[in-house]
């Protein structure tokens, strides 16, 4: 069986079935918003803002493991999902998991390269593209509150993220 990590929308909305999911800590990258998204939060005339793992620090997320009768169709999907203008590396990394033990989980980096890496942006040039991005999957805000949400769910404290959303909601 294989294990899928997410950081994003996929520990909300993963998509796929998965035999059992646990809170999990990458090391060595970082949830950012530093995706300009061109596809579901946002247009190449209007882009939106997405989270990416950008290099540096640490990132704590959900693992997902699959079977391996799955595996395949998953990974497919997820390559339609993930990849639909490749800013993101497919990568197979080692992360930890809460419940103890590191697996190997295929998960997706931002391409530094890329023409939709924003890199750091400041706050308030965050909020503008948030406000500003509609695409595919809906509204950039709900792609943040939802996050967030879910974030807090596991008790998560994500400084960036929770600053955004109290801009975004002023200061709710």
């Amino acid at each position: 069986m294989g294990w899928i990590y997410g950081y994003g929308s996929l520990m909300w909305r993963p998509g796929f079935t998965y035999v059992e999911a646990q809170e999990a800590r990458l090391f060595g990258h970082h949830r950012a918003f530093c995706v300009l998204s061109h596809v579901h939060r946002g247009t190449p005339k209007v882009p939106g803002l997405v989270l990416g793992l950008d290099k540096g620090g640490s990132c704590r997320g959900m693992a997902f493991r699959v079977a391996d009768e799955q595996w395949d169709e998953i990974i497919s999907y997820l390559r339609e999902r993930e990849q639909a203008t490749s800013v993101y590396l497919e990568r197979d990394l080692r992360v930890h998991l809460k419940g103890g033990g590191d697996v190997r989980a295929t998960t997706y980096l931002v391409d530094r390269e890329h023409y939709q890496y924003s890199g750091r942006l400041s706050l308030e040039e965050q909020l503008h593209l948030v406000r500003q991005g509609h695409g595919q999957s809906g509204p950039n805000p709900e792609y943040v509150r939802n996050t967030v949400g879910h974030l807090e769910e596991m008790g998560i404290v994500d400084g960036p993220l929770h600053q955004l959303l109290l801009k975004l909601d002023g200061n709710r």
